[in-house]
């Protein structure tokens, strides 16, 4: 028996052992037990990501994250105060050339502080599927402003996170600053005084260029062919993590998630195809926007409550090789959202949500 021949009855009698949905005795039902992998080609374009994140937990005044950029832009922060008072959070833009600068805001979304880690991501995320922004800042020569679209989002109780993402252009290079400060200071005075602060363990801060993945299906996806398919985004295996540099120390960094990074995933089926999101990491809140024919609307996952993901079972390490191999198992405790069914050419606007956990399955099968 070769090897392929092995590893097919290794995974077929892996299905059966974890209660699949149909029996996977026969070949008739191999289908509807094992999920195969759809080949896709995958593109990076667009402008820079600032990524803030790091220290997620912030235990003193400073700046969290600075550098510079011009053209497109995409800003996302994720900062929690774990100090014992309040604290103000600030994003300042500072123009870098003696030549006025304009900074266009053309999209966004912003959670109210919160202590519920995956309501803030959730909410986040949907406001920014769903809202384009039309906000102007003009900068004169080396000048600063403060960008706080509404006061009482950045005005953090103990233990309460902050978390939002916005889409600009800026005209010039300008310097972004991201910063934690006391709640009755003046946050261009302070800024003045405020020491960068040190990353904490996960380093998931800094500047990435191309902030934009295409990922498209290499053939059409035939249900009657090709049975249940996926497509993984965010293991670091078929879907890569970014590269980028942290400009306050200049070491290079990875975004492990890819957090920041809006994909679009393009679809074409020759039927009637339902497709699914279905979470491998854990715990799992976020939202997505769907295209078709002229259509387009935004689909939170999961739609009926607040977050899934967390009775998918771990995966053990013979789960882990077939996946990594191009084979994946809907199980008992496959944990689907529905995103809705569609025939001919369908995208989706996704983007990894911030507290929830990649991977992530976006699943096609028979629309039955």
């Amino acid at each position: 028996m070769n090897f392929v021949k092995k590893f097919f009855a290794t995974i077929m009698a892996l299905a059966a052992s974890l209660g699949v949905f149909a029996p996977a005795a026969s070949a008739e039902n191999f289908p509807s037990s094992v999920m195969h992998k759809l080949e896709v080609y995958s593109g990076d374009s667009g402008g820079t990501l600032i990524l803030s994140d790091s220290p997620e937990y912030v235990r003193r005044n400073g700046i969290l994250y600075t550098d510079t950029v011009a053209g497109d832009a995409r800003l996302l922060f994720y900062h929690l105060n774990d100090t014992g008072i309040r604290k103000r959070f600030a994003i300042i833009f500072e123009n870098t050339t003696n030549a006025k600068t304009v900074i266009k805001i053309t999209r966004g979304g912003l959670s109210a502080p919160n202590k519920n880690y995956f309501s803030v991501g959730k909410i986040a995320q949907t406001m920014y599927m769903e809202n384009d922004f039309n906000d102007l800042i003009e900068l004169n020569r080396f000048e600063r402003k403060v960008y706080q679209p509404d006061d009482k989002y950045f005005l953090l109780k103990p233990g309460q996170l902050v978390h939002g993402v916005c889409d600009f252009f800026a005209s010039n290079p300008v310097r972004v600053f991201l910063m934690m400060y006391p709640e009755n200071a003046d946050p261009l005075k302070f800024l003045d005084r405020a020491e960068i602060l040190p990353k904490d363990e996960y380093r998931l801060r800094g500047t990435f260029k191309q902030m934009n993945r295409t990922l498209t299906l290499k053939k059409p996806y035939d249900a009657q062919r090709d049975g249940v398919g996926y497509i993984l985004i965010g293991d670091n295996v078929n879907d890569l993590f970014k590269h980028g540099i942290d400009a306050t120390d200049g070491s290079e960094v990875i975004n492990y998630g890819n957090y920041g990074i809006n994909y679009t995933l393009n679809f074409q089926t020759k039927f009637l195809t339902r497709f699914c999101l279905s979470p491998l990491g854990g715990h799992y809140a976020g939202a997505l926007r769907y295209k078709y024919y002229g259509e387009s609307g935004v689909i939170q996952t999961p739609d009926k409550k607040l977050y899934f993901g967390d009775k998918m079972p771990p995966e053990n390490p013979a789960v882990a090789f077939a996946r990594s191999e191009g084979i994946s198992l809907m199980t008992e405790g496959t944990e689907l959202s529905e995103l809705g069914k569609y025939r001919g050419h369908v995208s989706f606007e996704y983007s990894p949500p911030g507290a929830s956990n990649l991977p992530v399955n976006i699943v096609l099968m028979p629309s039955n």
